[in-house]
């Protein structure tokens, strides 16, 4: 039985290692443990069931869906979901179509005037206006960020953030306990960690405020986006709470940060809102300045915030729940 290692499904597949816990993690592939390999293995099943995974995404088929297409025996119900993408699909070609022709419109009647001085009078025609007010497009275009590389040729403002898209939010100062984990799954074992001991201490009754953050904390050798090989994972305290080891209590200075919602779990977002810093008149970007002291791991970066925390710990940590808010970590431009 083929059995394939994390490193060789990421290199085989093209995929984030996000992306793949992601799909184990919502129970669409499983990895094990064996004998004799010193890392999670994927067996046949599981890759075969990954190929699958990675079919039905080209074909833009929602994460939500594909998990009901491949735990689901009646075909009938299979065959009625393809046939609502399928439906999705139509309105877009036919949308698509209509502004190919209207383009072409534009283009015929521009030529034959020949105006030295641009005139768009056809902007003003309200059955263009009728025409145009009818034209539909999935959701999937715009949430699921699927095929945008030939959208993006179209219009390069499509993979961009504007000021409209990104919140400018101040954190306050305040007390931490952090866990942090290393090596293969340092995510999941940071974050399991601060679950346990809300949980056990009962932090949610004593501060029901509480806010969770996590990051990864690699020290100079990992972009954002990239794999991660060190990940600390933090919850808000009461000053005066004690912490069980392995966690560390740490205090957080507070500070200023651009803020944008997850959106996709490609974690491509990461990107976009390091472009938005930098080209922010506004802002700078002040990734590396240190906001708190760390001996153990890197003490500058952006921070990635479970959303409603509250609920996400009472309603059993659910992935598909998952809300992560990014903050990118700045400072006003002049500022010092």
């Amino acid at each position: 039985m083929e059995l394939k290692t994390i490193r060789q499904i990421l290199l085989d597949y093209g995929i984030s290692r996000r992306m793949l816990c992601y799909y184990e993690e919502i129970g669409l592939i499983k990895s094990s443990r064996k004998d004799g390999y010193a890392y999670r293995v994927y067996d046949e099943n599981a890759i075969q069931r990954l190929q699958q995974i990675i079919i039905l995404r080209k074909l833009q088929i929602p994460v939500k869906q594909i998990k009901d297409i491949l735990n689901n025996q009646n075909a009938v119900e299979v065959i009625e979901i393809f046939k609502q993408n399928i439906s999705k699909l139509d309105e877009e070609i036919t949308a698509l179509s209509t502004i190919k022709s209207i383009l072409m419109r534009f283009v015929d009647e521009l030529q034959e005037k020949a105006d030295v001085y641009l005139k768009l009078e056809l902007l003003n025609d309200k059955t263009m206006l009728a025409i145009v007010s009818t034209l539909s497009f999935s959701e999937n275009k715009i949430k699921e960020n699927i095929s945008v590389e030939e959208l993006n040729k179209a219009n390069e403002n499509l993979n961009k953030l504007t000021d409209k898209d990104v919140r400018i939010v101040y954190l306050p100062p305040m007390t931490v306990a952090a866990a942090y984990a290393t090596g293969e799954g340092c995510e999941g074992k940071a974050n399991d960690m601060i679950t346990e001991f809300v949980k056990e201490s009962g932090l949610l009754k004593i501060k029901p405020d509480a806010r969770s953050f996590g990051f990864d904390c690699s020290k100079g050798s990992i972009g954002i986006g990239e794999l991660s090989h060190v990940y600390e994972a933090w919850v808000s305290i009461p000053d005066d709470i004690e912490i069980p080891v392995p966690l560390v209590k740490r205090t957080f200075d507070g500070g200023l940060y651009a803020a944008h919602v997850l959106r996709t779990w490609d974690f491509e977002d990461w990107r976009l809102l390091k472009e938005w810093v930098n080209a922010s008149d506004k802002y700078d970007n002040d990734w590396d300045s240190p906001r708190w002291t760390s001996p153990e791991t890197v003490a500058g970066q952006g921070f990635e915030e479970t959303l409603n925390f509250y609920n996400f710990i009472q309603r059993g940590s659910k992935m598909e729940d998952l809300q992560l808010d990014l903050l990118f970590p700045i400072k006003e431009k002049g500022y010092e």
